[in-house]
């Protein structure tokens, strides 16, 4: 099975139509900087993490700045997925 942070990946490229090849994402990578996704695409990578993971996020626990690098929405993922 593919790593969270290539699930992640992968979801991203497709969700988000970027014209990259997901392992050309970095990890620690700034999403907004460095692949110009913008604020309506952040709330799709929200959406589609929510989907690929089959989990929700609450919004007394969303916080915009934890969706900055793949590496921070796989951190997240993984808390998520630990206290189901």
């Amino acid at each position: 099975m593919a790593s969270v942070e290539d699930r992640i990946r992968e979801m991203m490229v497709e969700r988000l139509f970027l014209q990259i090849k997901p392992e050309e994402i970095e990890l620690d990578a700034n999403l907004m900087e460095n692949y110009g996704i913008d604020s309506v695409q952040v709330a799709e990578l929200v959406v589609g993490t929510e989907g690929t993971f089959d989990i929700s996020f609450e919004d007394d626990d969303f916080d915009p700045t934890q969706f900055e690098t793949v590496k921070q929405i796989a951190d997240l993922v993984r808390s998520k997925l630990d206290n189901q």
